[in-house]
């Protein structure tokens, strides 16, 4: 069945209070919208930080499982800045450093740092895939609301003019 605009913007309108005319609304609505946009963001670029981390996160896994393998002494290049290598001889060892975070580094033995850098890789991924799904619901509700504004504006366009033709 097809709903009529006219109907249904009538109806709508006249379930407002009487003061509260066309420009109201659409201010209501603008209102609404520009919160729904803060949102999507905030959670663009929460996203983006989460799948920043997880390249990390696999290559620091990837390189602690390395070193369970590894029971020998070895060596390899770390970076001390953007531009600047360095190289080290890595003894054999049972024990790993983690940066987690805010200037804090801590020590695990490596099975610890396995399980904790693997508890960290997924739920980054569930944390980005969540994201991914609130953004998918919060851009419906932009285009539900864009929509609603233009057929509030295009019922109040459509009223004034009626009223003008009188």
């Amino acid at each position: 069945a097809v709903v009529s605009t006219q109907s249904t913007g009538d109806s709508y309108m006249s379930s407002t209070s009487p003061e509260k005319n066309a420009a109201a609304v659409l201010k209501d609505f603008d209102e609404q919208l520009q919160k729904y946009k803060y949102m999507e963001l905030n959670l663009l670029q929460r996203k983006k930080r989460l799948r920043a981390q997880v390249p990390d996160i696999e290559k620091t896994l990837e390189i602690v499982k390395h070193m369970l393998k590894k029971k020998e002494e070895f060596q390899t290049h770390f970076m001390l800045s953007d531009q600047v290598h360095a190289l080290a001889t890595v003894p054999p060892t049972d024990k790993v450093f983690l940066w987690l975070g805010a200037n804090v580094m801590l020590e695990y033995t490596i099975d610890e740092a396995i399980a904790l850098l693997t508890k960290n890789l997924n739920s980054a991924t569930v944390n980005a895939d969540q994201l991914e799904d609130d953004l998918g619901y919060l851009s419906n509700q932009i285009t539900t609301m864009e929509v609603n504004m233009a057929r509030v504006y295009n019922w109040d366009f459509k009223r004034r003019k009626a009223a003008a033709d009188k």
